[in-house]
């Protein structure tokens, strides 16, 4: 798999930094959860809208039949994680779970597709479901499906 190529920024928050760094060292058998929990999460590699820069951001393991889902939840926050326009721009992303890495493309979901996806995200992590209570913001919906 020929990996995303390009300048890596690491993320602004020390946390982020240090998860992504200690996941990838250890090919992810290690930070492969949320802070604090058992709570199970991928890295996802992607291209920076404004700079063309390479990002990359621990989000939680939403995974079926081989596609994954990124929610945009920021927490329930008022806006957007910035991820959430990376991925509007460069769609191409790479996900790495444990010790997998490939290559998806990542497609915002709407309508009723991304009513399922969403009702499977919050069986998935029910904290999804109190983050929407908090914002008056729809919270974005990716699907990411394999490229190779």
């Amino acid at each position: 798999m020929t990996k995303l190529q390009g300048e890596y920024v690491p993320s602004t928050a020390g946390w982020v930094r240090d998860q992504v760094e200690a996941f990838e060292a250890s090919n992810g058998t290690e930070a492969n959860t949320l802070r604090g929990g058992s709570d199970p999460i991928v890295v996802i590699t992607n291209r920076g809208a404004k700079t063309g820069k390479i990002r990359k951001t621990p989000l939680m393991r939403v995974e079926k039949d081989g596609r994954y889902l990124a929610v945009g939840s920021l927490g329930g926050a008022p806006k957007n994680p910035v991820w959430v326009y990376n991925f509007r721009a460069n769609p191409e992303v790479e996900l790495q779970d444990g010790p997998v890495r490939k290559r998806y493309v990542a497609r915002e979901l709407s309508g009723e597709e991304r009513a399922e996806w969403w009702d499977y995200a919050v069986a998935t992590w029910s904290t999804y479901g109190e983050y929407q209570k908090k914002t008056d913001r729809q919270i974005p919906l990716f699907l990411l499906e394999p490229v190779d």
